[in-house]
């Protein structure tokens, strides 16, 4: 069963970040495109994937408007045993700052630099059990 399910059976309401576009229209992540063509710096300040990355930011803080908390899905990526990456990390700020609920999925990696930061926000990790979601 899919996490959204397993939440949605507790009855919790799930909003999840948008799926993000390629400049084609279809759908991948933002670093698979940069990665096939030339990286982030490949692209100029005024290119167009910034503004599109500037709204998928903006749509997906309203969301976390209309939330009473946020999960943070942190699971294995770039070789990081759950890892939460600079996206996530914005987000749980914004939340902070909403005084909104944050809860952590999984434990939060010694290997960030920004450890300590996430825990200021004191966040509730649920090490795992998603039923300990309240």
């Amino acid at each position: 069963m899919e996490l959204k399910e397993v939440l949605e059976n507790e009855n919790h309401i799930v909003l999840h970040p948008e799926v993000e576009f390629e400049m084609k229209g279809d759908d991948t992540s933002v670093g698979a495109y940069f990665e096939r063509n030339g990286g982030i710096d490949a692209f100029p300040p005024e290119h167009e994937v910034w503004k599109k990355k500037g709204d998928a930011i903006a749509k997906h803080f309203q969301k976390i408007d209309a939330c009473d908390a946020i999960l943070v899905t942190n699971y294995e990526k770039k070789g990081i045993e759950n890892y939460i990456g600079g996206n996530t990390f914005l987000e749980i700020g914004y939340a902070f700052g909403a005084g909104k609920k944050i809860f952590i999925l999984n434990s939060i990696p010694s290997e960030l630099s920004y450890k300590e930061e996430i825990l200021g926000m004191q966040p509730i990790v649920l090490h795992g059990d998603i039923l300990k979601l309240q």
